[in-house]
């Protein structure tokens, strides 16, 4: 199942520019097989709307645990449609991937395998059935791994703002300029962010956190849906005030 949210907020909502539509997508970790209808469903969207500057955010995450990282990778290098400007954050599983193509990483420390780095690498081909608890050799990870994979994700931006939204894999730091925010935690911050009730210096629009329905704060809203699990693949539509 794909759900387009749509929202009228508080009496005083935060704006897109003028003449900009933006959609944002929750974490897809692997499921291509979503991620396809719902870009079809925005692409419907859009056709039946006013002429826009049209933009899709994927908000990261969009290998592990899912049964087609590989593919889902490759299709946003490689085919995604033309009817928007699409930009590609960051996230944590994204991070623990690279790490663990890294050869100077301590591959004893990196979890990856553990959340979901099997599945991932199930996808492109690695027989994992004769794997243990620790990850392969940097050298046979790149037996599997194209290397324009490798580079695409080490490419890709931590956040994007778009008027008053700024668009992030996990949050931000409370109390922290935007512009002095570090990678570790617009990639794995949690509970500091998801309590924080105050000011944040934009609005935020985020993943990772997973919620059964969109997570609509005063300051922020969540829309990791647990896509992997719950066959639920949210987008998030703005233009100007309107949600």
């Amino acid at each position: 199942m794909n759900t387009l949210t749509a929202r009228r907020g508080d009496a005083v909502r935060p704006q897109v520019p003028a003449g900009q539509r933006v959609y944002a997508i929750g974490d897809i970790h692997g499921r291509l097989d979503l991620l396809l209808p719902l870009l079809a469903h925005i692409r419907d969207d859009i056709a039946a709307r006013a002429s826009a500057d049209n933009h899709v955010v994927l908000l990261g995450d969009l290998v592990d645990r899912g049964p087609y990282s590989a593919e889902t990778v490759e299709y946003a290098i490689s085919h995604l449609p033309s009817f928007a400007t699409f930009h590609i954050l960051m996230g944590n599983h994204e991070e623990a991937m690279l790490r663990a193509l890294d050869p100077f990483e301590d591959r004893a420390e990196n979890l990856w395998l553990k959340f979901g780095g099997y599945e991932t690498l199930a996808s492109y081909g690695v027989p994992v059935a004769t794997l243990g608890e620790e990850i392969p050799p940097v050298e046979t990870l790149k037996q599997y791994i194209p290397e324009r994979h490798h580079q695409f994700l080490d490419s890709l931006p931590d956040a994007i703002r778009f008027g008053d939204y700024v668009f992030v894999h996990a949050g931000i730091r409370p109390g922290v300029a935007l512009e002095d925010q570090n990678s570790n935690d617009m990639r794995w911050i949690r509970n500091d962010f998801l309590d924080h009730r105050g000011e944040l210096g934009a609005y935020i629009v985020h993943g990772h956190s997973i919620s059964t329905e969109p997570d609509v704060q005063a300051n922020r809203i969540g829309i990791d849906t647990g896509a992997y699990r719950s066959g639920t693949l949210t987008a998030l539509g703005l233009e100007g005030d309107r949600r």
